[in-house]
């Protein structure tokens, strides 16, 4: 690789873990209830879903209601977007008149985004209306990643806790996490990406003529090109910032109006990491050992940087048997070299398989290169990383609790390896009474 390359992916893992400390820090106060001064702004906001909900801030919930509060509120919000696609045809913004959603898309849409999993079956241009992409999947990718976040932070009080019977209150965590840490992470990334040349309008799809007319699979002339409008920019923000991964245009961040330039490419793969990373640090000061908190963080990045340099290395290393035909696979400033099938020209072969590595990690499903298109060992690396069941930074809550999940595990195989009563953070491992 060259020396640019390595620059691109040192200036990447810097940025992600200088962030880690004060965003975690941040997140651990807003979850505790300690004042940071948002607080104060978005207080009124707060009190009033608190009374929209029916309850309190110091009202705490048992793990058995925790749980159904979780579970009711994602299901409602399941049939919600379901029901939405299926009417869309009679809401308004929609100005390219798109039907209904077919039933099974609208269910299967409808549970991936409320799971987090954002599968599309489905090309969002010509699919969804602006308010099925803004009320529908915009709202879910909010609360999807909020439900990750509040559950962690329960799990992570009921590792701290001794001897108590509740784990704090979903509504209240569920509340937190959006305003006081999605909303304005996503606000922000949001201005920045539209400055950048991400499109956010409610403008009907534009016709511009094309410098050259070409024709269709029939023999059609084809004189002008439609291109597709909408409220994409602030989609985008959360759909990286809460590891949804949805595109709000069929091919995702591949697509210009989604991902113009090599900056909003840097931010956006900044934004997938970001909040699992920091979550890290929160863990370990919600529980008093800043130390657990870096352990597992070391343990995510001892594993992510050999798969990315692998990534990185093969892709740049190209196709061995097109190198046996002659075909030029070194970088020059000529070409890229390497492989570049499936990968636009604006991001190059780095930014790609970074990309392709911090998505998979993270569970977020976006993506700025065809992964199918990578070499043997360029494209392992993203297969393992799903195999492993996406707890390398994973999604947003839901891959720290995975990995916590792994850390109790080991230490109880070796407790019981050495003869000692299994313990994690002074909690033993005993049966239930």
């Amino acid at each position: 690789m060259t020396v640019l390359s390595w620059v691109q992916i040192l200036l990447y893992c810097a940025i992600v873990f200088a962030l880690v400390k004060p965003l975690g820090l941040y997140m651990a106060r807003i979850y505790d209830g300690i004042p940071t001064g948002i607080n104060t702004l978005f207080a009124p906001i707060e009190r009033g879903l608190y009374r929209l909900f029916g309850t309190r801030e110091n009202e705490e919930q048992s793990w058995k209601q925790y749980a159904f509060a979780a579970l009711l509120f994602n299901i409602l919000g399941m049939m919600t977007v379901y029901a939405l696609q299926r009417m869309q045809a009679l809401f308004p913004l929609n100005p390219q008149a798109l039907g209904a959603v077919t039933p099974d898309s609208s269910f299967s849409t409808a549970a991936s985004f409320a799971s987090n999993t954002n599968w599309q079956g489905y090309g969002g241009e010509v699919t969804m209306s602006y308010l099925t992409q803004m009320l529908g999947l915009n709202v879910q990718n909010f609360l999807s990643a909020a439900t990750g976040m509040a559950v962690l932070v329960a799990l992570i009080r009921g590792i701290r806790l001794r001897n108590a019977s509740t784990i704090g209150n979903f509504w209240v965590d569920m509340t937190r996490s959006v305003l006081y840490i999605l909303l304005p992470l996503a606000l922000v990334l949001a201005l920045a990406l539209v400055s950048q040349g991400v499109v956010q309008n409610f403008n009907s799809y534009t016709a511009v003529p094309l410098l050259q007319a070409t024709t269709d699979g029939d023999g059609n002339v084809v004189p002008e090109q439609v291109l597709p409008m909408g409220p994409a920019a602030s989609q985008i923000a959360i759909k990286q910032l809460g590891t949804n991964g949805g595109g709000f245009f069929n091919v995702n961040s591949a697509h210009p109006f989604e991902n113009p330039t090599p900056l909003s490419n840097l931010l956006q793969v900044l934004a997938i990491l970001l909040i699992p990373a920091a979550l890290c640090y929160t863990f370990g000061k919600m529980v008093g050992d800043t130390r657990q908190g870096w352990a597992i963080l070391a343990a995510m990045t001892l594993v992510f940087v050999p798969l990315l340099l692998l990534a990185a290395t093969q892709e740049q290393a190209g196709t061995p048997q097109l190198a046996t035909l002659g075909v030029d696979l070194q970088a020059s400033d000529a070409q890229a070299g390497g492989n570049m099938e499936g990968k636009e020209t604006r991001f190059g072969i780095v930014n790609s398989a970074l990309w392709a590595a911090a998505t998979t990690a993270a569970s977020n499903g976006s993506v700025n290169s065809m992964h199918s298109s990578y070499t043997p060992l360029g494209g392992l690396v993203p297969m393992f990383l799903m195999q492993l069941g996406e707890v390398i930074f994973g999604g947003v809550g839901s891959g720290l609790y995975g990995m916590l999940v792994f850390a109790i595990i080991a230490v109880f195989i070796a407790g019981l390896m050495v003869g000692r009563t299994p313990e994690y953070l002074g909690k033993r491992s005993r049966p239930l009474k």
